[in-house]
């Protein structure tokens, strides 16, 4: 408050000021054209300002300033227009910023502004000015000038925000931190808008420049591990810093950073360590802790083992991880002792760590070692062994492995592989073969043998690499392309190169010659594996009906020594000068069939035959079947009733047994295997009114013949009776149904079924009878 009271007292003593010298120079008649003129508030100011007024024509002008944030309940005047045209009656007009809204002017040229300006909303205001006489005629034309706002510290300075800073430990003095920077929306070129900084707070351990705000660090002795974070406030002051000025204050954060500068320190001096001795290689047994004030990034320890069956491995925490180098053996060396060193690279460090003499930098360690059941170990990692093929070889080598533990258990060994030709011992791990190798079929064996302790203990595999040895056991081929003779070949002529080749993998000496003399033909063998097939005798005619062929024998020169004959036809051709082909004689076509494929047409065939002859044989058995029922003499009664009604039980005539009473009688009904009745059976039946009765006979007949139905697979299903072999017309006993029967008027005595046995008694008692004893028994 007491600097804007202040600033307003210097505001009117100003104004006054510029009014007294406005009056005097319009009272004495002077006018100051080209003269530098200084700003009212500057003069107080004792500053020197640059000349804002400026001639064109006969414009005379004072500099004209205006204070901001004046309020005004009438219109304050602040200049006056002239010319030093001589004239009596005039009027102005003016034009431009703020023209006749702001400013306005009356017939005597002086100049009014009417409301209130802010220098920090628009600075300056740029007019232009006409004068008229009387009779509105224009005397000036386009006068300029520009009213300046004066500025008043009306602003407070402004800070963006709070501020982030960091600055490594233990940095030396004058290392930057931060930088803050404030606003102030006054005048910049004047004390309104000239801002100076300072800390609030006494911290020894920064300081700030007071102009550019740069916040920079006063010690070297810096410790994260004390303090790692400052907050220090910063007051930005105008006018220069005076009291009087208004201020802002801001925050700063300030995180001081670790660098290393501590040592890592063992935790323990002694590490008891356990380890059992199957453990694997490459990796973690323990870890040595180690304690670091510095953060992880900065903990960089470097470790020194005496060892070359154990190392250390920084851990994930920058701690020292025991690995495994070589395998252990807890029956060679049960224990382990060494001591182990750490140090970190403090190369940059201008002073002694802060914990150089309290760290732990060596520790024992000692690491036991565990029994453990291992596995059989081989004594060799893969085996390689070799065999000759076609050979039966019982002893090809051995596979071995022992029981690395104590005691030590007896081992079985055995191939995984069902299918491998090579068995072993599984006893003594010795291997043989099982069939004779081919090298040409498969020239490596690879498998896994497996050994296990006994009973059934730990097992291990091993990888088995069996190789072929080759033998000379294949023949050598022919290798010639298509061999044609011309009518006009010549003695001497050669019509083809010969070639051969060898599945054996010895390197072979083929040589060639013809295994049968030859009257035409001729080999001529150059000893490098190759030989020509030449003309011996010609000439020779496309109309000659021979067809021409040599028998080639060729030799391999191996050991044993293998040849083979090869029977090569030659065409017969009509070429021209140049031995090119214009026509042939047609060769006689031969069909090639491979062994597979003949072998797949004769299983076909025999498959075929086969199924015929069994289709063939079940048809005649069927039809002897049938024959033989024929033959037999079978008669089948229908025991079961129709679909019909009956003629119920005065029905006396549905049945005509007499059929029956003289099969009996001539017993044909029993089959007997070397008895075939003759087919006339019915035509010899004659019904007998009173029948002799075979006592018996038809339940053995009705026994044999269930028994032969039940055994026979191929015949018909007999496990009903209400089959007919021979029902019909031409059947002498006729139809047994009883629709053409009447109740009476049979002449049949069926006393004989009693005889019969107890079956067939309740069918003699219901036909034996008249009916009215028998409805007196009922």
């Amino acid at each position: 408050m007491m600097a804007r009271l202040q600033l307003w007292t210097t505001g009117i003593l100003v104004a006054i000021a510029v009014s007294i010298s406005l009056a005097v120079a319009e009272d004495s008649g002077l006018s100051v054209v080209g003269a530098e003129t200084q700003h009212p508030a500057e003069i107080v100011k004792k500053e020197s300002h640059p000349i804002l007024f400026r001639r064109k024509r006969a414009w005379l002008w004072n500099s004209i300033y205006v204070e901001e944030e004046r309020s005004y309940d009438v219109p304050l005047k602040i200049g006056k227009l002239r010319s030093d045209k001589p004239v009596t009656v005039k009027s102005f007009e003016l034009e431009g910023e703020g023209a006749n809204t702001i400013f306005t002017v009356d017939e005597n040229g002086d100049l009014y502004v009417k409301r209130t300006l802010d220098r920090e909303e628009k600075s300056e205001y740029h007019l232009t000015a006409k004068m008229y006489d009387g009779n509105h005629k224009l005397i000036e034309d386009d006068g300029e000038f520009v009213v300046q706002v004066y500025d008043i510290n009306d602003n407070a300075p402004v800070f963006p925000g709070t501020y982030n800073g960091s600055i490594n430990e233990r940095s030396p003095i004058g290392s930057k931190v931060a930088q803050v920077k404030a606003t102030d929306a006054d005048d910049p070129t004047t004390a309104n808008g000239d801002l100076r900084y300072s800390l609030i707070q006494d911290y020894s351990a920064f300081q700030i420049n007071d102009v550019t705000g740069e916040i920079t660090c006063r010690v070297n002795t810096l410790d994260r591990e004390t303090r790692s974070q400052y907050v220090v406030v910063v007051k930005a002051q105008d006018l220069r810093g005076r009291d009087t000025g208004s201020t802002a204050t801001t925050s700063v954060t300030i995180n001081v950073e670790d660098i290393n500068d501590n040592i890592a320190s063992f935790t323990r001096r002694t590490y008891e360590l356990q380890v059992p001795e199957n453990h694997r290689l490459n990796e973690k047994i323990d870890t040595l802790e180690l304690e670091d004030r510095d953060e992880k990034q900065n903990k960089q320890p470097r470790f020194t083992i005496p060892s070359d069956t154990f190392y250390i491995k920084l851990s994930r925490n920058n701690d020292g991880d025991v690995m495994l180098k070589k395998e252990l053996d807890y029956e060679t060396k049960n224990s382990y002792s060494f001591t182990v060193q750490v140090r970190e690279n403090l190369a940059n460090l201008r002073f002694p760590a802060d914990n150089v003499n309290s760290a732990v930098t060596t520790a024992q360690v000692n690491i036991k070692v565990l029994d453990v059941d291992e596995p059989p170990s081989f004594t060799q990692p893969i085996y390689h062994f070799t065999v000759e093929e076609e050979r039966m070889v019982t002893n090809i080598g051995a596979v071995t492995a022992i029981d690395p533990d104590e005691p030590k258990k007896r081992i079985r060994y055995s191939i995984l592989d069902g299918n491998c030709p090579i068995i072993i011992n599984p006893t003594t791990g010795q291997l043989s073969t099982r069939e004779k190798l081919d090298r040409e079929l498969e020239a490596t064996h690879v498998f896994q043998v497996k050994a296990q302790e006994e009973p059934n203990g730990l097992e291990s595999f091993v990888k088995v690499n069996i190789t072929v040895k080759d033998i000379n056991d294949n023949k050598p081929e022919l290798s010639v392309d298509e061999i044609f003779i011309c009518e006009n070949d010549h003695v001497g002529t050669v019509i083809g190169t010969l070639r051969a080749t060898d599945k054996d993998d010895q390197p072979a000496s083929f040589t060639f010659s013809l295994n049968n003399e030859s009257s035409n033909f001729s080999i001529r063998d150059y000893g490098n594996n190759t030989a020509d097939l030449v003309v011996k005798m010609g000439p020779f005619s496309m109309d000659d009906p021979q067809d021409y062929s040599v028998d080639v024998r060729i030799s391999d020169g191996g050991r044993p020594v293998l040849t083979s004959v090869t029977k090569l036809a030659i065409k017969s051709c009509r070429c021209d000068a140049n031995r090119i082909i214009t026509q042939c004689k047609a060769s006689p076509v031969t069909m090639g069939v491979s062994v597979q494929a003949l072998i797949a047409i004769l299983l076909c065939i025999l498959t075929i035959l086969v199924i015929v002859i069994l289709f063939v044989m079940r048809k005649r058995y069927q039809k002897d079947s049938l024959v033989s029922m024929k033959h037999s003499g079978e008669i089948h009664e229908q025991l079961v009733t129709y679909d019909e009604e009956g003629g119920g039980e005065m029905d006396t005539n549905g049945y005509d047994v007499s059929i029956l009473s003289s099969a009996c009688h001539d017993g044909s009904l029993l089959r007997r295997p070397d008895h075939h009745p003759h087919p006339s059976l019915y035509a010899r039946v004659t019904k007998n009114p009173q029948p002799t009765a075979c006592k018996g006979d038809m339940a053995v007949m009705i026994e044999v013949k269930k028994g032969e139905a039940d055994h026979d697979r191929d015949g018909f299903p007999y496990d009903t009776l209400h089959i007919y072999g021979y029902e019909g017309p031409e059947s002498l006993a006729g139809s047994l149904s009883s629709l053409d029967s009447s109740s009476t008027g049979s002449n049949l005595d069926y006393d004989f079924l009693n005889d019969w046995g107890p079956r067939f008694r309740s069918l003699a008692e219901l036909y034996g009878v008249d009916g009215p004893e028998y409805y007196h028994q009922y």
